[in-house]
């Protein structure tokens, strides 16, 4: 009886400690990510950041960025969607080399992204070479941009749709290759709307990421106002010669991921919306 109640007494104490170990250290966490993210929010009031944002070259990197952070997160959909059924869906050797290649620019150093983007389609590059023959040339160019984007935020699209497809019943997919449905009919009418959360929140991370791209873009696309800027680049830029307008755009970001990470999760919580 007296074991029993000072081994009580011990795990009471010991799970207090634990949970204020456990209190302490996500305290901690969550100061060193929120403490400096408020200091960008109140560096500036909003009439000054909002001066800064109607700087010609700020509305030039907004365009730009708005229109190859949408093209390249369409391409990442095309593209990424039937790779992510391949591999959800497929099994055969080799699937985990693809895998990993996959993943690879998730982990990988943007501007060493922009590195290979460059010596495989530069002028001198393993296809450039080629494609100069013709007259194209893609480096330094918008479209530059948006494979630079493509190249580092698809994987985030893949592995989302792969993890929705991989949970997903196949039992509904057989029901409706047995009432005679084509693959081509089953995969538009029964597979996408089953996965449509984790696509939807594939795109979103997809276009969040292309968003916020710099080390890659500035590599292989370079930094021409109104033709290769970004928001990212125009921050690293404006970081060198007017802080002010670097916080401006910083926080224009910053809102943007965050209100969209936000929306995410929402609806993740509320699959029923």
């Amino acid at each position: 009886m007296e074991q029993a109640r000072t081994y009580t007494g011990w795990g009471r104490w010991s799970n207090g400690l634990f949970r204020a170990g456990i209190g302490l250290l996500s305290t901690l966490f969550l100061l060193f990510l929120g403490v400096p993210l408020l200091a960008l929010l109140f560096r500036e009031s909003p009439s000054a950041i909002w001066n800064e944002l109607q700087q010609p070259e700020t509305l030039l990197a907004l365009r730009i960025s708005l229109i190859t952070t949408t093209l390249s997160t369409l391409f990442a959909i095309v593209l990424g969607l039937p790779v992510a059924y391949l591999l959800a869906r497929k099994h055969f050797r080799g699937i985990g080399l693809l895998e990993t290649l996959v993943t690879m620019p998730t982990v990988l150093p943007p501007v060493v992204a922009g590195v290979a983007l460059l010596l495989t389609f530069g002028r001198m590059g393993l296809l450039g070479s080629y494609l100069s023959t013709f007259g194209i040339t893609i480096p330094f160019t918008t479209i530059a941009v948006v494979m630079a984007q493509t190249f580092i935020a698809a994987p985030f699209f893949i592995n989302s749709a792969k993890a929705g497809l991989e949970q997903m019943d196949q039992r509904y997919e057989q029901a409706a290759y047995t009432l005679r449905a084509s693959p081509w009919y089953t995969f538009w009418r029964v597979t996408l709307p089953m996965v449509r959360p984790a696509l939807l929140s594939g795109t979103g991370l997809a276009w969040a990421r292309a968003l916020g791209e710099f080390g890659a873009t500035i590599t292989f696309a370079g930094n021409f106002p109104g033709t290769t800027q970004t928001l990212p680049t125009a921050i690293y830029i404006a970081s060198q010669d007017d802080l002010e307008q670097a916080i401006a755009i910083s926080i224009v970001l910053l809102a943007v991921s965050f209100g969209l990470l936000l929306a995410l999760r929402i609806r993740r919580r509320s699959p029923s919306l």
